[in-house]
């Protein structure tokens, strides 16, 4: 099993040698006595020449009938051909099919509800297995700077007995007869573990039941979410622009050749260094009112709205200090001024709007629940998250990630829907 080669190393070998290959039939076409195929594994295309002398009847005849998306292993000889993809191509001498193929329905121009339904079959395109390779990098990289930062990845749960955000935008779940919800946010719980691990993160799935339908919302994403104990607001934003910084930076070194196949323009990623623009929350809006939005101080503002802010930065930009009424219970008032909270979103530029959402919680025992009662909740269901406060409380600051927008971003995509395998999002469940 293990002698055969991947695609990408067959390109990077000398011509002459002998390599054995493995995958499916991407492309297929006849030139005079000759079949050509371009095969495809999770790492590029090849191409692959057989003649009937070479690798016999019976092979070749199998190669003949074999349709698209048929699985293939072959054995050849490397030769350069600067005509071929990748500017070599390999000469077979045995093969065989090992899966054959029926009729593969994707073949060019369909819509977006047919590639939709057929999400299971789109996501051997070569523009979602680019997408899912520079996701895959994203993640890593996250990964990499917070662990090498000194923060424990967490494993919290994804049942919970209570909201983060608005419960009208909870999924409710029956667990064994008791109403329990799927998760909004990791947060509550990253706060219990900083008490006894002080920096930690978490990757896991989080659930909005929003009946929102636009290019940036899905019903199901993933999250990465941080939380510190002993940090402020600024703190953590430093590590914030920081990590991102190395993130995007790590893409453009690590997935060019995925970023020239979503045709996206790297130059805008590279100027991608920390540190970020700062602006208040009364400065956006001072801006949205310049640019003729009618909005006014204290109200909320949405996605159309920061497509607008990102018209004044190259780079991501933070956005700070909201209204109070605008915001979480969890998130600290500021001293100087409590008709604000010390939280922050992070906008990123092109029109692609916010990524991270982030705020110093609330430490004071006495302030927490009466921000609590103020929006309307009943303190028994928090009870757990106040005794956080009552044994021994710290100044901690925490943000949530969505991983989703930052590969939107990134990978230049138009729609967030291309961020997922498989997308959930309003009137659409399956495949």
């Amino acid at each position: 099993m293990s002698n055969y080669a991947k695609v990408e190393n067959a390109l990077t070998g000398s011509p002459g040698s002998s390599i054995k290959l493995r995958g499916w039939i991407h492309r297929k076409f006849h030139v005079g006595k000759k079949i050509f195929i371009w095969l495809r594994d999770s790492t590029g295309y090849i191409q692959c020449v057989l003649e009937e002398e070479k690798v016999g009847k019976e092979a070749f005849d199998s190669f003949e009938r074999a349709r698209r998306e048929s699985s293939v292993e072959v054995e050849g000889v490397l030769k350069e051909d600067s005509r071929a993809p990748g500017g070599k191509e390999l000469e077979v001498v045995s093969g065989r099919v090992v899966g054959y193929s029926e009729d593969f329905p994707i073949k060019g121009g369909e819509g977006v509800e047919f590639l939709l339904d057929n999400r299971h079959l789109w996501l051997r395109s070569t523009q979602l297995n680019a997408v899912m390779k520079i996701k895959h990098t994203i993640i890593k990289l996250l990964r990499d700077y917070y662990i090498n930062d000194g923060w424990y990845e967490t494993t919290p749960p994804i049942l919970t007995s209570s909201a983060v955000e608005g419960g009208a935008t909870l999924f409710k779940v029956d667990y064994f007869g008791e109403p329990v919800f799927l998760s909004q946010s990791a947060q509550f719980y990253l706060e219990v573990l900083i008490f006894s691990l002080e920096k930690v993160f978490s990757i896991t799935p989080s659930f909005r039941a929003e009946r929102s339908r636009t290019r940036r919302h899905l019903s199901e994403y993933y999250h990465f979410e941080v939380e510190a104990a002993w940090m402020d607001m600024e703190e953590l934003m430093k590590v914030t622009e920081r990590s991102i910084e190395y993130v995007v930076q790590g893409v453009l070194e690590e997935r060019q050749r995925e970023l020239e196949i979503l045709k996206r323009n790297v130059e805008s990623l590279r100027k991608v260094k920390a540190p970020f623009p700062r602006i208040t929350y009364t400065e956006a809006i001072e801006i949205l009112q310049r640019n003729g939005v009618s909005i006014s101080w204290g109200e909320d503002y949405g996605a159309d709205e920061e497509a607008i802010l990102t018209r004044s930065f190259e780079l991501p930009f933070f956005v700070t200090f909201f209204p109070r009424s605008i915001k979480p219970f969890y998130m600290k008032l500021s001293e100087s001024d409590e008709r604000v909270v010390k939280g922050f979103d992070l906008l990123a530029p092109e029109g692609y709007g916010e990524i991270i959402g982030g705020s110093q919680r609330e430490d004071n025992y006495d302030i927490l629940l009466s921000r609590i009662q103020e929006q309307g909740y009943d303190p028994k269901d928090y009870y757990w998250y106040l005794d956080l406060r009552r044994f021994g409380s710290v100044p901690h600051s925490g943000y949530g990630l969505g991983i989703e927008r930052i590969t939107m971003w990134v990978a230049g995509l138009e729609h967030i829907r291309d961020a997922i395998p498989f997308p959930r999002f309003r009137d659409r469940t399956k495949p």
